[in-house]
């Protein structure tokens, strides 16, 4: 039997005016997603558990089978391990995200949160803007590492502790001083974001990137704390190897801390321009070289979702289904066994609030051996309907694995 796992980060959405009252997923063009749904198992799943954060390491680590409240600790210890960086138990994690403010205001704390990623800035940029805050910022217990993207890693050894920051993608538009880290903890984290800025605001890298029309990455951002993770071995609760494809850190440290192969995909990139037809074929590889479940995690949906990108987050879904979930599904068709198709997202990322929700998604269970009465198109709305409501998400492998 082979398992193809698709995770459409951020997916379902709410009804858009602009879309002509529709959401992405009922406006997309999706026929292969909308052939295999007629005869699916379908109906809603809740990954994020009431009182957590819907943040995607709490809802991928419920759709690999791991129940978040027990395993999720945060998503800078998971991106740490797919970075390579070795963590000791006395080390803590940070997410270290460079963004855009406003520059008008004098005083730190009046700015405005205006882009949680500079623009989706390159990592090469990055790479210059985070060594430079690590030369002024970095000591032998702390220490700042170049991730993807906007998307960083700060570790210190013997930290003040897990401070709950806000996260920069809930805040856009906003004054960020009454979202800065306070109180005793918290006080020893303030130097960090309002020196940064002193150090990014007119580094050459931000001047160019203002010649460009781009905007400057010209302050960091902590947040998501956590310890080293420990996650019980896939292959020892299922039986079966597995293989996790992604752009994110994040996904791929899950995958790591469960024992699955992670395999890069060269210009996949986390955003709407990501190769997606090279995500299938690694896909494809995979299956062929003896993995019997492919984990593919596509970002591009929630990162639409983050930058109100309504026509994107479209474009994004039709890419998935055309590039990446049409050539998997010839495959499997043709590779001479059983085989069984979940497609879902993690978590809504709704173009209304540019940032996570916690409510449940739709998903749509394919198996070649067994049939079902599906629904006819892969929508939110159609997946309510069914009735079938999983409310507790790290047991949706119980039915797509042994049923």
């Amino acid at each position: 039997m082979k398992y193809l796992v698709l995770l459409c980060d951020g997916m379902a959405d709410r009804r858009v005016p602009a879309l002509g009252d529709k959401t992405p997923m009922e406006k997309a063009n999706k026929p292969c997603m909308d052939k295999l749904v007629k005869e699916s198992f379908c109906g809603e799943v809740l990954n994020v558990p009431e009182g957590m954060v819907p943040e995607s390491d709490t809802a991928n680590l419920a759709v690999m089978s791991y129940d978040p409240r027990e395993f999720s600790h945060g998503r800078s210890p998971l991106e740490a391990v797919s970075m390579g960086l070795e963590m000791q138990p006395d080390d803590t994690a940070y997410r270290c995200n460079v963004v855009t403010i406003s520059e008008d205001e004098e005083n730190y704390d009046d700015k405005i949160m205006l882009d949680h990623s500079a623009d989706e800035i390159s990592t090469a940029e990055a790479d210059e803007l985070i060594k430079a805050i690590d030369e002024k910022f970095g000591t032998e217990l702390r220490k700042f590492h170049t991730g993807i993207s906007y998307r960083h890693c700060l570790i210190w050894k013997n930290a003040p502790g897990l401070y709950n920051f806000d996260r920069p993608h809930d805040i856009i538009g906003q004054r960020i001083g009454s979202h800065l880290p306070t109180g005793e903890i918290g006080g020893q984290f303030i130097d960090l974001f309002r020196e940064s800025y002193d150090v990014l605001n007119h580094h050459p890298v931000n001047e160019a990137r203002r010649v460009r029309g781009l905007k400057p990455a010209n302050s960091i951002w902590l947040w998501s704390p956590g310890t080293k993770p420990q996650l019980p071995d896939f292959k020892e609760k299922w039986g079966i190897n597995a293989s996790v494809i992604s752009a994110v850190d994040l996904i791929k440290g899950i995958g790591l801390c469960a024992g699955m192969r992670s395999v890069d995909v060269e210009g996949a990139t986390g955003n709407v321009h990501t190769n997606f037809k090279g995500k299938g074929e690694v896909a494809i590889e995979e299956f062929k070289n003896g993995a019997d479940l492919v984990y593919l995690h596509v970002e591009a949906p929630d990162e639409c979702g983050h930058r109100a990108e309504i026509e994107n987050k479209v474009k994004s879904i039709e890419l998935i289904d055309e590039k990446i979930l049409t050539p998997i599904y010839e495959y499997l068709k043709n590779c001479g066994e059983a085989y069984k198709i979940l497609v879902l997202p993690d978590h809504p990322t709704p173009l209304e609030i540019r940032t996570h929700s916690s409510d449940p998604v739709p998903f749509m269970m394919y198996s070649s051996e067994k049939k079902q009465n599906g629904i006819d198109a892969f929508t939110e709305e159609n997946a309510k309907k069914t009735g079938f409501y999983l409310d507790k998400g790290e047991h949706l492998f119980d039915y797509f694995i042994e049923k």
